[in-house]
């Protein structure tokens, strides 16, 4: 498929993921307001944790079927999906309706965060990827940045209700030019498809339980409480019984020779872990130590996360272009980890004194680290599976980003709760927010020398699509089925 041709295409599937990533900001932003109206505020923490655990159950499952019935008709199904969602919930009359939708908004979500990715791998072999890589970072970029502009304006202007709508015309548009553009070739489906229903189940309550007990351990609930040990043990025992459920499965939700048939695989999934730990952990730390410390209004902190999110695009597009010319890529996680643990241990320093010069700074670090560490950790995963596991291998991606962010915050929130006192005001007040910020990313700064270590064992093999590559990656032809389908 001719470049002009791919790009075209990946418009149109980047705008579909950019709905999944403005989607959280833009409903944060609107969330005191939703409050005020719908009333439930003791129930507001679920409008998140509904979202999350949904998309965290559904991913692996959307990157399944894709491999097993195709990935445009499954993508497509994911965006109609979440823009159901999306309708329901901008016309909930109250707070559990709110929850309930934002579940369904979820389920969507999983299905465009796996299916874009995967359609990404099947797309462009991953010796071509970086000519492409600074149009994903960009939507990254988009969605982190813009999502609480967005938020602030329409909830201002037009009311609570349109956080929602305003995915309407995006999603259609998205519809339309992918049903239009993506051409792919037809799936190697098995002579008779079986749904992994039991590897399926078992998932849903592992990822269920772990979820839960990141989101109340510490906060919530104590660590120790008897709500959040059963959670984390069930969590535990229903990773192990996953792993035996897999093995005998003949076709497996996760398939098992994801992780053992390349050391790159685990490692490109525990580097996006830590990813997810940074990423979760600036987006709602970071906004609160300017609005608190430095005294800058919601919409300004968007702005002023700018110094971070610049450097994710030309870090990410200058890793590309490097990767695509000569197919050398291990150096950039190893810097890019060097980068986010250097940037988080400027971060760790800051206080109640700290400018907005000296923190843009430190985040531009930060920057630059998940530039060179994001998408290429993804690229690494991806280049260890062949065509026909690229959509459980993309789920799989994408589930432990979420997970190693949802865990992290659970961290960090405790931290957080420990050096907040909930009767501390004025001064003090913002002390303590300063405190709590130290202690947050001098944890992040931890996860990321450990993501530092995993980057050097990585091992540099020839990427497919390129001189000396691997052969697996199947040439992306049009045919009769996707074509019509």
């Amino acid at each position: 498929m001719p470049v002009t041709n791919v790009r075209r295409t990946l418009l149109g599937v980047m705008l579909a993921m950019l709905l999944a990533m403005l989607d959280n900001n833009i409903v944060g932003t609107a969330m005191p307001t939703i409050v005020r109206d719908l009333g439930g505020f003791e129930h507001i923490s679920w409008v998140v944790t509904a979202y999350t655990l949904a998309t965290a159950i559904a991913t692996p499952i959307w990157g399944k079927l894709g491999d097993l019935h195709g990935r445009k008709l499954t993508f497509q199904a994911s965006i109609t999906v979440f823009l159901l969602g999306s309708l329901l919930a901008g016309a909930a009359h109250s707070m559990a309706q709110l929850i309930e939708f934002r579940a369904l908004q979820g389920i969507g979500a999983g299905g465009l965060a796996a299916g874009g990715f995967a359609l990404v791998g099947t797309l462009v072999p991953p010796r071509e990827r970086g000519r492409y890589q600074g149009m994903t970072a960009t939507v990254m970029a988009v969605g982190v940045v813009g999502g609480p502009l967005v938020g602030g304006f329409v909830t201002g202007h037009l009311g609570w209700r349109w956080a929602f709508y305003v995915n309407l015309p995006l999603g259609v548009a998205a519809l339309i030019w992918v049903q239009l553009l993506l051409r792919l070739p037809a799936p190697a489906r098995p002579s008779r498809p079986r749904i992994d229903w039991p590897g399926i189940t078992v998932l849903t309550v592992t990822i269920g339980s772990a979820v839960l007990a990141a989101t109340w351990a510490g906060t919530t609930y104590a660590w120790t409480s008897w709500q959040v040990l059963p959670a984390w043990a069930v969590a535990v025992f229903g990773t192990a019984g996953f792993v035996l459920v897999e093995r005998r499965s003949p076709e497996p939700l996760l398939p098992p020779r994801v992780f053992t048939g390349h050391r790159n695989f685990p490692l490109g999934v525990g580097l996006l872990a830590a990813v997810g730990v940074v990423m979760f952990g600036s987006a709602l730390y970071l906004p609160l130590f300017q609005q608190t410390v430095q005294g800058a209004t919601a919409t300004d902190s968007g702005l002023l996360l700018l110094p971070m999110m610049l450097p994710v695009v030309l870090a990410s597009h200058l890793a590309g272009k490097v990767m695509s010319r000569t197919g050398r890529y291990k150096v950039f996680p190893v810097l890019g980890t060097l980068l986010l643990t250097a940037g988080a241990l400027l971060l760790a320093t800051m206080d109640t004194g700290t400018s907005r010069l000296t923190a843009g700074c430190a985040m531009a670090l930060l920057g630059l680290g998940l530039g060179f560490t994001m998408q290429m950790a993804t690229t690494i995963a991806q280049n260890s599976v062949g065509l026909r596991d690229m959509g459980a291998a993309s789920a799989a991606t994408n589930l432990f980003r979420t997970l190693g962010g949802s865990l992290g915050v659970a961290v960090f929130g405790s931290l957080f709760a420990r050096a907040v006192p909930a009767t501390a005001a004025g001064e003090a007040y913002r002390q303590a927010v300063a405190t709590g910020t130290r202690h947050v990313f001098l944890t992040v700064a931890g996860v990321c020398a450990v993501a530092f270590a995993l980057a050097l064992l990585v091992k540099e093999v020839p990427l497919r699509g390129g001189p000396g590559g691997a052969k697996t990656h199947q040439p992306v032809t049009p045919s009769r089925d996707e074509v019509t389908g």
